[in-house]
């Protein structure tokens, strides 16, 4: 199964689904509605997000275990350096692999200063980097120390994360190089709201194969997607989540059509993102959908 999912980014059109644990003690909410919609029909896979922001939510790695025992498709699980130590990061990938959890999106995390737990320290043992060092070794049959495994892990793939957007675009390729050079097999976008940017990003990722020293890698760019139906929205993303540009036509769109009603506000957000979204999928057919769990609107659009 995993194997397969890896196959289908690297050779063919590529779907997966974020899902974002709740902060609640059961995943099963999520896991119903995607079942409800049959959004399992339409991805190839799903994946968990850590705590985002720094904020309490349901353990990613058991909701990941949970999606793929349901729909028997591969999760991509994110594991954050934020929360963990080198022994806390080898001993959940020992867990995981044993469930067949091999894909793993390795993040350094939001900073804790962002949490909404009291006084919260993060561990930040290392940057993401870390993580794809340790998963190289395990793929060596080795710990972190060196120590081999008398029973070799099944493969594990990583994932890694890059902004969409940047003032030097140079700075992008560097930062994707460093990820491909660590054995990254796919590289998720920011949300991605333009052909031109979709397109920028592409020649970015090739360059970055060169500076990485591995051309022939296998790994592969993923545009990330998050649709806007609200003005307040694009706004957000634009103001305080580094690394992702929403066009001026977007504002300016959702702007009248604000004005105009609310109904009106979210027609026009969603012939936007459908039209966006379209348009990616045909520049470059390997995509992750964000939605914040508003999965009745990525149905919407998938179905569309």
């Amino acid at each position: 199964m995993v194997e397969s999912f890896i196959e289908k980014l690297r050779s063919d059109t590529f779907l997966s689904l974020e899902s974002t644990p709740m902060h609640e003690p059961t995943f099963e909410p999520i896991i119903e509605k995607i079942a409800s919609l049959k959004l399992d029909q339409k991805v190839d896979g799903f994946s968990t997000t850590d705590n985002p922001l720094a904020r309490l939510k349901y353990n990613a790695l058991m909701g990941a275990l949970k999606l793929q025992h349901r729909f028997h498709k591969p999760v991509i699980a994110t594991m954050s350096m934020r929360d963990r130590n080198k022994l806390a990061l080898q001993s959940d990938l020992l867990g995981a692999n044993e469930h067949d959890l091999r894909t793993i999106l390795c993040l350094t995390g939001d900073p804790a200063g962002a949490s909404d737990q009291p006084q919260l320290k993060g561990v930040f043992e290392g940057n993401s980097t870390l993580l794809m060092e340790i998963i190289q070794c395990f793929n060596a049959s080795i710990d972190y120390s060196g120590k081999p495994f008398k029973t070799p892990p099944k493969p594990i793939y990583p994932f890694a994360v890059c902004n969409a957007h940047a003032n030097t675009p140079k700075h992008l390729a560097k930062k994707m190089a460093t990820k491909i050079s660590h054995g990254a097999i796919g590289i998720i976008t920011q949300p991605v709201y333009s052909e031109e940017n979709a397109r920028m990003l592409l020649e970015l990722f090739d360059e970055a194969k060169t500076l990485s020293g591995k051309k022939e890698s296998p790994c592969e760019l993923i545009l990330g997607f998050f649709p806007i139906v609200h003005l307040r929205t694009a706004q957000f993303l634009s103001a305080h989540v580094p690394g992702v540009h929403v066009p001026d036509m977007w504002t300016e769109k959702l702007l009248h059509a604000k004005k105009i009603g609310e109904n009106e506000e979210k027609k026009v957000g969603f012939e936007l993102s459908l039209q966006t979204f379209q348009t990616l999928r045909r520049v470059h057919p390997k995509t992750h959908i964000m939605s914040a769990n508003h999965f009745e609107l990525i149905a919407d659009i998938l179905n569309a």
